[in-house]
């Protein structure tokens, strides 16, 4: 994955925008419209604040489908992804929870996305939505039909899951770029708000041989400058609600003070070769 190809810049900030329950969801409201305000709001405060790119979820339709969507919502995201394109000047990307990569995938195609999130690529994850299956040969089979030009970014490991059998770290990450393909990995903590421990930071680069590992939760402005030594990019979306409350709109003041924040770190680092993380290994 060539970070910069999609991003122009090779330490991505990309924020996140939890859409409003979708048609067929348990707490639809019936509302499309407000839904679709409510995330052009969040993705012009995500652009003005200064982030590098957008991924939209339907992250309030929880309780989610395990890998199948109904269309209705593939429907929705689709509308709301070329509306949000048409309204900010970033690279957008689809996560279509929990786990309906090829979805994510066709919508990324029809508007021109070029990346996408899949939370199990490969491997066996237990989960609140029962056991979920990586399904890596369909998802890359129906990229190639597609033609489509879409990197994969994919979890290993995904937070609010448990593998079955033992969780090796470094063999989830060597599974999922060499067995699963994927362009980029993301590492979180156990939980969405949480940051993944520096050891097992350190084990994902490792493992991952240049592949670029992103975070997948827990950033914000006070770890971000620690966790941007060791990651090539983040994924953040709680710290930067108001009140860093996840139910929260976006604010674009925290966006801004957290993108400056990392930054200002990364400056630090250029001009600093003693805390590059070429020299130092992942502060606690």
């Amino acid at each position: 994955m060539n970070l910069q190809h999609i991003f122009s810049t090779p330490n991505p900030i990309i924020g996140v925008v939890h859409l409003q329950p979708l048609p067929s969801s348990p707490r639809w409201s019936g509302d499309l419209n407000a839904v679709i305000a409510r995330a052009e709001q969040e993705a012009t405060a995500l652009a003005t604040g200064g982030v590098d790119g957008i991924i939209i979820e339907n992250f309030f339709d929880a309780p989610f489908a395990k890998d199948h969507v109904d269309p209705s919502v593939v429907s929705a995201m689709t509308l709301i992804t070329q509306r949000i394109m048409n309204l900010v000047m970033l690279p957008v990307g689809i996560n279509v929870l929990r786990n309906d990569a090829k979805s994510a995938m066709a919508i990324a195609n029809v508007c021109q996305c070029p990346f996408i999130r899949v939370n199990v690529l490969t491997g066996v994850m237990a989960t609140d939505q029962g056991l979920i299956e990586g399904n890596a040969h369909e998802l890359l089979r129906y990229r190639r039909e597609l033609g489509a030009d879409v990197a994969i970014m994919a979890d290993v490991l995904v937070k609010h899951a448990r593998p079955l059998g033992s969780p090796n770290l470094t063999t989830a990450v060597q599974d999922t770029i060499e067995r699963g393909l994927a362009d980029a990995v993301i590492l979180s903590g156990w939980a969405t708000g949480s940051p993944p421990n520096p050891e097992d930071l350190e084990l994902a680069v490792n493992a991952a041989k240049g592949t670029p590992v992103f975070i997948g939760s827990g950033a914000n402005w006070s770890n971000i400058g620690n966790l941007l030594q060791a990651a090539e990019g983040v994924i953040v979306a709680s710290s930067l609600k108001r009140h860093g409350r996840i139910t929260e709109p976006i604010d674009p003041i925290r966006v801004q003070a957290f993108v400056e924040s990392a930054r200002e770190s990364l400056q630090s680092s250029e001009q600093n070769p003693m805390t590059s993380p070429e020299s130092v290994k992942l502060a606690t």
